[in-house]
């Protein structure tokens, strides 16, 4: 039987369309032209020797076959790339800073964690999670070397811009009930100051909504709990939400629509050490990957990811 070695460039496009739920999409995060995508495509079926893409409606699903060489694309690139950074970074070793909002928590760090240790085993790395303004002070009193968090206008020296990501009213998985005309919209949001605490109270006041404070927590967890037992609204992206809640579009039970949340990279130096530069880089491309439909990426940013 004919060995086949798999083309890694056409991987991650297959890769990156089927994450994003188009290949139009994949074209320009990964830079290309539609039809290099597609003859990607084409050069991947001949490669597999059968069918991976079946018509569905308008677009493209899987195949069965399509199925099992996604799970082994996803593998085969990430193995790539641990391989490339540790030849590359051989003998990468110290101590980093990371810090991160809780949004990207569970949905990013694991993962740079993972990919990171395996790679650099001899570097040792210190991750705080915390809100936008307790980030950016570390970063500036230069007790974190790098932070991913939503920017709150505040001027820092070394910040580069990530994305723009949708803010969204969050409710309750099970569908809330309108309040009476004239009855104060409850609210479940972080204890101040807080970024988007300031963003929901200010946007309801410009439209002038009632409100009222039904519950405030310090941690993210105590605000999906309270928001799932229906005390109240809070809102945030569509990073990270549990199963628990629901995204809600603006106009329904009449709430106004909400602005994009900018997301920037702090850094505490302009030119980062080889160890956190390295680690900056990885977290950028498992932060975009996680972006929500509709997000806006930085300028230069498209071939991180």
């Amino acid at each position: 039987m004919r060995r086949v070695t798999f083309d890694l460039d056409v991987l991650r496009t297959f890769v990156t369309g089927m994450e994003l739920g188009s290949f139009a999409k994949a074209a320009e995060r990964l830079g290309r032209s539609t039809s290099a995508v597609s003859a990607q495509l084409k050069k991947l079926e001949e490669q597999a020797a059968t069918p991976v893409f079946r018509k569905a409606g308008r677009g493209l699903a899987l195949t069965e076959a399509g199925e099992t060489m996604l799970g082994y694309a996803r593998r085969l690139i990430e193995l790539n790339d641990e391989a490339a950074s540790a030849i590359r970074d051989v003998e990468l070793e110290g101590w980093v800073r990371l810090g991160l909002q809780e949004d990207f928590g569970e949905a990013v760090l694991p993962e740079v964690l993972g990919r990171f240790a395996r790679a650099h085993p001899k570097v040792r790395i210190e991750a705080r999670i915390g809100r936008s303004h307790e980030l950016a002070e570390r970063v500036v009193s230069g007790s974190l070397d790098i932070a991913l968090a939503w920017h709150d206008g505040t001027i820092l020296p070394y910040s580069r811009h990530v994305a723009e990501v949708q803010a969204r009213w969050i409710g309750p998985a099970k569908p809330m009930q309108a309040g009476q005309d004239g009855e104060a919209l409850p609210l479940v949001l972080f204890e101040a100051p807080c970024l988007l605490r300031t963003v929901a109270t200010e946007t309801l006041d410009r439209a002038g909504l009632a409100w009222r404070m039904a519950f405030s927590s310090p941690s993210l967890g105590g605000i999906w709990a309270a928001v799932a037992a229906g005390l109240g609204l809070t809102i945030r992206t569509d990073i990270g939400l549990p199963a628990t809640v629901r995204a809600i579009a603006p106009g329904v039970l009449g709430l106004p629509p909400l602005p994009m949340m900018a997301l920037h990279l702090h850094q505490k130096d302009a030119e980062l050490d080889p160890v956190a530069a390295r680690l900056a880089e990885i977290l950028l491309e498992a932060a975009l990957d996680t972006l929500p439909e509709g997000a806006r990426i930085g300028k230069g940013l498209r071939a991180v990811a």
